[in-house]
């Protein structure tokens, strides 16, 4: 039995439009719905036949809906949300798939007191943005975070679990607190790192006379990769998930630190010790499946 037969989706950029085109291919009799706050988004959805329906307003695309998931930018969940709480069925579940939760579960519920707020969090993506940009696998063995509030549900957890595993994703539950102090390291400490680390590339441009962008070897190409990723998603994700990303760029700052003391004291076992450790959390992640060993991180060279 399918977990829901009719699903809102609203924001039809990559990550939305990735849901819909997945529940078209892995549960096809599910009826999809979707809203863009963005006309010419909603038009390129049109066309592009993703969704059973696009809705012109956020209230006309939730009204029959038993799911609605928000794949908007996590500063604006709350603000969404009250769009369309008038016409929100009592029975519906409403979801998201913003990269920091305990904030979103503050504003969905405030936003929506009534409602059943079951937050998830796949954690998936690329560097590409807009409706043109989705496509059908990009949840298949990736992580999706199930991130209920204290005292949900457990049927309506288990539901939109279901959902996740329909698309192809592996599942974990985590509090919303532990989700983001996790993220904080993996994806969001990362990212601030790539950002920083293109811009300063970007300043000393104009001193190296274009050398630093025509002599970039692979490590500071895949530095660009990250730092091209949508900047309102990003911007949103710090603001909303700064105490944890404060906590670990302390711990970060320290680490570096000690490497910088390293290097300056000529501490070669201590490099030794910290790249082979690094090497062996790589090799960790490609044996998990999050990740291939393909040459080159597949760059071909023809």
């Amino acid at each position: 039995m399918l977990p829901f037969a009719r699903v809102t989706i609203i924001g039809l950029g990559l990550i939305g439009s990735s849901v819909a085109r997945a529940v078209q291919a892995t549960m096809p009799t599910v009826r999809v719905t979707g809203y863009d706050a963005d006309a010419t988004v909603r038009e390129a959805a049109d066309q592009l036949q993703f969704c059973d329906d696009v809705a012109d307003s956020a209230g006309a695309a939730v009204i029959d809906a038993d799911l609605v998931i928000l794949c908007v930018p996590v500063g604006i969940m709350g603000d969404v949300a009250a769009e369309f709480a008038a016409e929100l069925p009592a029975d519906a579940i409403v979801s998201d798939v913003g990269s920091c939760k305990a904030e979103i579960v503050r504003a969905l519920t405030e936003a929506l007191p009534n409602a059943t707020v079951i937050p998830a969090h796949p954690v998936a993506g690329t560097e590409r943005s807009g409706p043109e940009a989705g496509f059908a696998t990009l949840f298949r063995h990736r992580w999706c975070i199930v991130t209920p509030p204290e005292g949900a549900d457990p049927v309506a957890v288990e539901r939109v679990s279901e959902f996740w595993r329909r698309l192809g994703a592996q599942v974990e539950t985590m509090a919303p607190e532990h989700h983001d102090r996790v993220l904080a390291v993996t994806s969001h400490l990362p990212h601030l790192i790539a950002y920083t680390i293109v811009g300063t590339a970007g300043d000393l441009e104009e001193v190296t006379q274009s050398e630093v962008i025509k002599y970039s070897a692979g490590g500071f190409r895949d530095f660009t990769r990250i730092a091209a990723s949508d900047p309102t998603m990003w911007r949103d994700i710090f603001l909303n998930n700064r105490e944890a990303v404060l906590e670990m760029l302390q711990r970060f700052s320290e680490d570096l630190s000690h490497l910088q003391r390293a290097i300056r004291w000529g501490d070669g076992d201590a490099l030794f010790d910290l790249f082979t450790r690094t090497r062996a959390i790589r090799r960790s992640i490609v044996e998990q499946g999050q990740d291939d060993d393909v040459q080159d991180f597949g760059r071909t060279h023809g």
